[in-house]
């Protein structure tokens, strides 16, 4: 067997060992080095908390005008942006067939009330002859059954005229409809404002059969306007009315406008399984160059922090490898503490590390506004060392630190050179198994 290996099949097996114990000598020092962290400065700074959200501009009052009656538009007397004082015609609805139904109504009157005056004269023809009737069978002269006759005769009459008499009340409560319905032809401004729409043109059929079709849209005064928003339920809890807000439109890129909350409102509104709700904003609009529909991106500053000390938001979400809040050494997906108890190690529960009681908050940890207490590392001799501090407010960048073992000027850890720092937050950390959330 040993013949069957040549000199420089020799050769080329010895190469291949040598190849395979370098590269195997090469990974062990490539794990074996120390990892190079990234650091940032605990400074001084203005920390500015703010919600940002977007959403629509619209005027105070907007009035849609209708119509109550059908039919052609024979004229009309506005258009878009023209301004209309309150009573003022904008619109004519072609009024021939509804002037016929005045004239037939009145005919109808005047029939009725002709028909309650022939009712009266034989009315009171019936009374009399009743009067006689009781006068003669008072006297013997004639039988009690004529005599009830008569009067039946009289009430029947009677009876006829208060019929005829509601029958001229219903022909004139007609005629008052129709006299309605004439005048409904004429479309009145029932504000003052600017025509912002119209949805019809000259010689259009109306229906108004089930619902009062939309003529015109009429805003009441542009120079006072609101904006309506979306504020998330995380989010809404840190507005409240009378405060400040400053926002932007596209038409006027750079261009900040300024507004105060007036309301919030408490109806939800659900879209895709998320809970928002509406704040709106009241906006002064002097200069007109806002306009309804206009998308606002608006920010609420909720509080502010001047000169105070802060660190960047990645410094509270890392952790070394195999390193859990507080300072926990993971093993196997648990953490042991130093009193030896050991807990799961998921980022949503809560221990006790090194410095005293920490919690961690599950979500986005930008959001953190109340203080809280946190740990980060600070590196020291080329070694991350944890620190204990308190947060509080953050602008989505830099959390403010309100004490703790931080001084001004530590270089807390932030990230490991060649790692991106949002994988510290979400993704399991190598070696550990602790999973920040």
């Amino acid at each position: 067997m040993l013949k069957q290996f040549t000199p420089v099949r020799l050769i080329w097996l010895a190469a291949i060992v040598l190849v395979v114990l370098f590269v195997l000598y090469r990974c062990s020092a490539a794990s074996d080095a120390a990892p190079e962290y990234q650091t940032s400065p605990a400074e001084k700074t203005n920390v500015v908390s703010r919600v940002s959200t977007s959403g629509s501009l619209q005027a105070v009052v907007t009035v849609d005008v209708g119509s109550q009656v059908s039919g052609r538009i024979l004229d009309l007397y506005a258009d878009f942006n023209s301004r209309v004082k309150k009573g003022e015609r904008i619109a004519k609805i072609e009024p021939s067939l509804f002037h016929a139904a005045v004239v037939q109504a009145e005919a109808n009157v005047m029939a009725a009330r002709a028909n309650v005056t022939r009712l009266v004269v034989m009315a009171e023809d019936a009374e009399r002859q009743a009067k006689r009737a009781t006068e003669v069978f008072e006297q013997r002269l004639i039988s009690e059954t004529e005599r009830d006759n008569a009067v039946a005769t009289a009430r029947s009459a009677r009876a006829a005229v208060d019929q005829a008499q509601a029958q001229l009340a219903q022909s004139g409560a007609a005629l008052e409809q129709a006299r309605t319905n004439l005048h409904y032809t004429d479309i009145l401004s029932p504000t003052d404002g600017v025509v912002i729409s119209r949805a019809v043109n000259v010689g259009q059929t109306v229906a108004a059969s089930l619902q009062a079709p939309v003529i015109f849209t009429i805003a009441q005064d542009l120079r006072k306007m609101e904006v309506h928003t979306n504020v998330a339920e995380s989010d809404i809890g840190r507005l409240k009315p009378g405060m400040r807000v400053s926002f932007t439109v596209d038409a006027y890129p750079g261009e900040p406008f300024r507004g105060s909350i007036r309301d919030i409102r408490n109806a939800p509104q659900v879209v895709q399984n998320v809970v928002t709700y509406d704040a709106v904003i009241d906006v002064a609009n002097d200069d007109l160059k806002l306009k309804p529909g206009m998308t606002a991106t608006v920010s609420v500053v909720t509080d502010r922090r001047k000169d105070v000390m802060a660190v960047p938001n990645a410094a509270l979400r890392f952790r070394p490898e195999g390193v859990g809040p507080g300072g926990q050494r993971t093993v196997a997906g648990q953490s042991q503490n130093a009193g030896g108890a050991r807990e799961r190690g998921a980022g949503g529960q809560s221990g006790q590390g090194s410095g005293g009681q920490w919690r961690e908050r599950r979500g986005d940890d930008d959001a953190v506004a109340a203080p809280v207490k946190r740990t980060v590392y600070v590196l020291v001799d080329g070694q991350p060392v944890p620190r204990e501090v308190n947060t509080g407010i953050t602008d989505g960048r830099v959390t403010e630190i309100t004490g703790g073992d931080l001084k001004d000027g530590d270089n807390v850890i932030v990230s490991i050179a060649g790692q991106n720092p949002n994988q510290q937050r979400g993704g399991a950390q190598r070696g550990g198994g602790f999973r920040i959330l």
